[in-house]
C-alpha cells in the first residue's frame, strides 16, 4: 500500500491588500486530510498565540525545513465567513483561468486597503436657556462674532451638524474647539459611510408585469422556493421589460432575507440603472465601480458585509462584493465583451458568477436581447434554462429598420459620413422636436483595409479572418501568420478606392454641425466622459431635452431608455466585420440589434437607418429583421466548420519577453513540449507573432490550443505551469494563459 504524502497548508492571517502576498506554511494533521479545503478558516499557532487564518493553498511541497513547520490547530468553529467563500472562489479562478493565487486573491478581495474612516460630527449645546443668553451677551460684548453666530444657532436648534455650521455660518474648527473648551457645547463623532448614490427620488410603486414577464418570474421563483438554484438565460427583445423581471426576482429574494448583485457591462449604464432600482428599493441599493473614490469603494464593501445594503449594482468587479447572504446574481447584457477580464487572471464574469452562486446556494439570471453564441448553445444543451420575452412592453412595435448601401451613395457622388436618407430623416426629426442618436461603431477598425467601391475587406485565404495592416506595407493574418503586400487596387473589383477606415466621433460631430447648424449636438465618447460624473451629466442633459442629437460609440447603445428618441443612425455598421476575430459577425449583429432597440421606446414609433458597405452580409440582414435564431444558426455553422467556441474550447498561451532571442528559444522548447503532450488531446497552432508583436519593447508570441473538453485545456495549463515553475524555459520569458479569449492577441 502506497504511503500517503504529507500535506501542507499555506495560510494568510491578515486579509489586507498589502499583506496578501505573505503566507505562512503549516502541516495538516492526518485527521484533517480530506476535510480541509481552500478558503476554510483555521486556527494556527502564530508566535506564542493562536490566531485565525484562511487556507489559500494545499500542497505536498514543504517550502522550508520540515522540522520547523508547525501543525495547524484545527478548523475554526462557527459559520463560514464570507472571506472563506471569496478565497475559495479565488482558488477556482486560479485553477480555471491560470494565475498565481495572489493575483486571484487581489481580484476577489480588491478593497481591503486602509482608508481614512469618515466621521459625522454633531454639535450639542450644554447650557440652559438662561446660561446661553448670558453667554451670548458676553460674546457679543467681546466682538467674538463667529462664536456668537454659532451659539445663536444652537439656542434655536440644540443640535447642529458640524459641517453645516462650518459651511453656512463660516465657523472654523478652532472656534468649535474653543467653545468646547469653554463648556458651551459638546462635539459628538460617529462613524458614517460614504454614499455614492446620494439623494435620489422617492420610491415608486412596482409596475404590473405582463403575462410573459410574469411567466419568467414564476419559473425562477418556483425553482428558488424549492431550493433549486439554477442558471437562467432570459432572452428578451429590446424593450421587452427585462429590468422589471429582474426587480421582481430581487424583491422575492429580499423577502427571504437574502441579497442580490446586479452586473452591468458599462459604467455608462450605472446612472439609469441605479435610478430604476432606487425608485423601487430605496436606500438598500448601492453601486460599485472604478469611478468611485477609494473611500467610497471601501465603505460600500463594509456596508455590504454588515448587511446595511441588499443590492449592489456595478460592472464586473461588483461580482466580488462580500454579501454574506447572497441569493441572486443578475447579469444584464450578458453577451458584452467587458465581462471578460483583459488582465491576469483573465476570468469571465459569467462562469465566475455561476461558481460564486454555487458556493452561496444562489441563482443566476443572464439577460440579453442578443445572447452570446456560447450562452444560447448551453441553453440548447440544457446547461442553462431558457426563458423568453418575445414582445415589447405594451405591445409596442419594434422599430422600422432600413439598410443604406454606401457603395451606391459613393456612386451617386455623396462622400459625406451621413447618407442622403439619414440626412432626410434627421431633418424631419428636428422639425418635429424629436431626438436622434447616431452610433459610430468605432472599435475594432484599426489597421483594417477595405474597398470603398465593392465593400470587400482583405482577408486571409486560410482562416477567413481579416488581414491587418502593418507598417512597411504588409497585410498580416494574426491567426496563421499569412503575409501579403498591401495592394494598390482591390483584388476583388480592381477599384483604386482601397484604404484603411479612419473615422471618429469628433469628425462625425463636425459633419453634423455643418449640415444642421441649428441643432443642439452632444458627443459621448471616452474624451467627453473622463470625469467622475461625466456619463451622468451627458445622459441627464440628453434625457432633459437639452440636445437634439447624441453622437457616440458603443456606450450609447447599451441599455439606455429615452422615450423621445425616434431615430437611430448606425454610421459604420460593418466596421466590426473587418476585425481579425472570429467573434466579428456576432459582435456586429449584437451591436446593430442593441442600437436599433434604442429607437421607439416611448409612445412614438422608432426608425433605424443602418449604413453599410456590406448589405448582403448575414449579420447585417438578420440584424435588420431582428431575427436572432436565423443569425445563430448560420454563425454556429461557421463555428462548427472552424472548430471555434462553443463547439471547441480555445486556450491561448501568450509568451512575452524583452529579449527576442530568449523568446524564440523558449517558444521552440514550449512547442516541442506541447507537441509531445498533445497525443490527440488537443490541436495546436503556433507559435506565431501576436496581433501586436511588440509593445513597449516587449516581444509577444502566441500558441493556440483547441479541445472539445475544457478540462483537457486546464490539464495542459497545469502541466505547463509545472514546467515553468521547474525552470523549463528562461526566466526572462513570461507566459500567460487565456481561455476562450474574447479579443484576439
Amino acid at each position: 500500500m502506497q504511503e500517503q504524502k504529507k500535506l501542507y497548508a499555506n495560510v494568510i492571517v491578515d486579509i489586507s491588500l498589502e499583506k496578501l502576498d505573505k503566507t505562512f506554511q503549516y502541516s495538516v494533521p492526518d485527521e484533517l486530510t480530506g476535510e480541509l479545503a481552500v478558503g476554510m478558516q483555521v486556527q494556527v499557532p502564530f508566535g506564542n498565540r493562536t490566531v485565525t487564518g484562511y487556507v489559500v493553498e494545499l500542497t505536498e511541497e514543504a517550502e522550508y525545513d520540515v522540522s520547523r513547520i508547525r501543525p495547524l490547530d484545527g478548523i475554526a468553529e462557527g459559520g463560514i465567513a464570507i472571506e472563506s467563500q471569496l478565497i475559495a472562489l479565488a482558488g477556482w479562478i486560479r485553477r480555471n483561468y491560470g494565475s498565481t493565487m495572489n493575483q486571484a486573491l487581489k481580484t476577489v478581495l480588491p478593497v481591503r486597503r486602509k482608508t481614512k474612516e469618515q466621521k459625522k460630527r454633531t454639535l450639542e449645546l450644554l447650557l440652559t436657556e438662561q446660561e446661553a443668553a448670558k453667554q451670548l451677551a458676553l460674546l457679543e460684548n467681546r466682538h467674538a462674532s463667529a462664536m456668537a453666530r454659532l451659539l445663536r444657532k444652537l439656542m434655536k436648534e440644540k443640535r447642529l451638524d458640524a459641517s453645516l455650521a462650518a459651511r453656512e455660518l463660516s465657523v472654523s474648527a478652532a472656534v468649535i474647539r474653543r467653545m468646547e473648551e469653554m463648556g458651551i457645547l459638546r462635539v459628538d463623532s460617529t462613524a458614517c459611510y460614504r454614499n455614492p448614490v446620494g439623494s435620489l427620488p422617492e420610491r415608486g410603486a412596482p409596475k404590473t408585469l405582463n403575462q410573459w414577464q410574469q411567466a419568467a418570474v414564476d419559473a425562477v421563483i418556483r425553482d428558488y422556493d424549492q431550493g433549486i438554484y439554477a442558471t437562467y438565460l432570459l432572452k428578451g427583445v429590446t424593450g421587452s421589460g427585462k429590468t422589471e423581471v429582474y426587480m421582481e426576482l430581487i424583491a422575492h429574494v429580499l423577502e427571504q432575507g437574502r441579497q442580490a448583485i446586479v452586473l452591468i457591462p458599462e459604467i455608462a449604464l450605472t446612472y439609469q440603472t441605479v435610478m430604476r432600482f432606487y425608485s423601487r428599493f430605496g436606500e438598500r441599493v448601492s453601486i460599485l465601480n472604478s469611478r468611485l473614490s477609494a473611500g467610497e469603494r471601501y465603505d460600500q464593501y463594509l456596508r455590504a458585509k454588515n448587511g446595511d445594503i441588499d443590492i449592489v449594482i456595478g460592472p464586473r468587479s461588483a461580482l466580488f462584493v462580500p454579501f454574506p447572504r447572497l441569493g441572486l446574481i443578475i447579469m444584464d447584457e450578458e453577451h458584452e465583451t467587458s465581462y471578460k477580464s483583459e488582465t491576469v487572471p483573465r476570468y469571465h464574469a459569467r462562469e465566475t458568477a455561476i461558481e460564486r452562486a454555487r458556493l452561496a446556494h444562489a441563482s443566476v439570471v443572464l439577460g440579453s436581447a442578443t445572447p452570446s453564441v456560447e450562452s444560447f448553445y448551453r441553453a440548447g444543451c440544457g446547461e442553462y434554462r431558457l426563458l423568453e420575452l418575445n414582445r415589447r412592453v405594451e405591445e409596442k412595435p419594434l422599430p422600422e429598420c432600413e439598410v443604406v448601401d454606401l457603395r451606391e451613395e459613393l456612386k451617386a457622388g455623396n462622400r459625406s459620413i451621413l447618407s442622403g436618407r439619414l440626412q432626410e430623416l434627421m431633418e424631419d426629426r428636428l422639425k418635429k422636436r424629436q431626438q436622434t442618436m447616431l452610433f459610430l461603431n468605432r472599435r475594432g477598425i484599426s489597421g483594417v483595409v477595405a474597398c470603398r467601391s465593392c465593400g470587400k475587406a482583405l482577408q486571409c485565404p486560410h482562416c477567413d479572418i481579416t488581414l491587418s495592416q502593418h507598417q512597411g506595407g504588409r497585410m498580416v493574418c494574426h491567426y496563421c501568420g499569412y503575409t501579403v503586400p498591401l495592394p494598390k487596387t482591390c483584388p476583388s473589383c480592381g477599384s483604386a478606392y482601397i484604404s484603411g477606415f479612419k473615422a471618429g466621433t469628433e469628425k462625425v460631430e463636425l459633419c453634423v454641425r455643418e449640415r444642421f447648424p441649428d441643432a443642439r449636438v452632444l458627443r459621448m465618447d471616452f474624451d467627453t466622459t473622463r470625469t467622475k460624473d461625466g456619463y451622468e451629466k451627458l445622459l441627464q442633459a440628453f434625457g432633459n431635452h437639452e440636445a437634439d442629437i447624441l453622437i457616440g460609440t458603443q456606450m450609447i447603445v447599451k441599455g439606455h431608455d429615452f422615450a423621445d428618441v425616434t431615430l437611430m443612425g448606425v454610421l459604420a455598421a460593418d466596421m466590426l466585420l473587418y476585425a481579425n476575430d472570429y467573434h466579428a459577425a456576432e459582435r456586429t449583429f449584437q451591436l446593430l440589434t442593441q442600437a436599433a432597440g434604442r429607437a421607439g421606446r416611448g409612445a412614438l414609433p422608432g426608425q433605424v437607418v443602418i449604413q453599410t458597405y456590406a448589405p448582403e452580409h448575414f449579420a447585417i440582414r438578420t440584424a435588420q429583421s431582428q431575427d436572432y435564431e436565423a443569425f445563430y444558426r448560420q454563425e454556429l455553422e461557421y463555428r462548427r466548420m472552424l472548430s471555434y467556441p462553443p463547439i471547441q474550447n480555445l486556450l491561448v498561451l501568450l509568451c512575452t519577453s524583452t529579449d527576442a532571442d530568449a523568446l524564440e528559444a523558449a517558444c521552440g522548447k514550449l512547442k516541442a513540449f506541447l507537441e509531445a503532450a498533445a497525443n490527440g488531446r488537443f490541436q495546436m497552432i503556433g507559435p506565431a507573432d501576436a496581433a501586436v508583436a511588440k509593445i513597449s519593447d516587449v516581444y509577444r508570441k502566441v500558441f493556440y490550443l483547441k479541445a472539445a473538453d475544457y478540462r483537457e485545456l486546464i490539464h495542459i495549463k497545469d502541466e505547463t505551469e509545472y514546467r515553468l515553475k521547474e525552470g523549463y524555459i528562461s526566466k526572462n520569458v513570461n507566459v500567460q494563459f487565456d481561455f476562450n479569449p474574447i479579443n484576439g492577441f
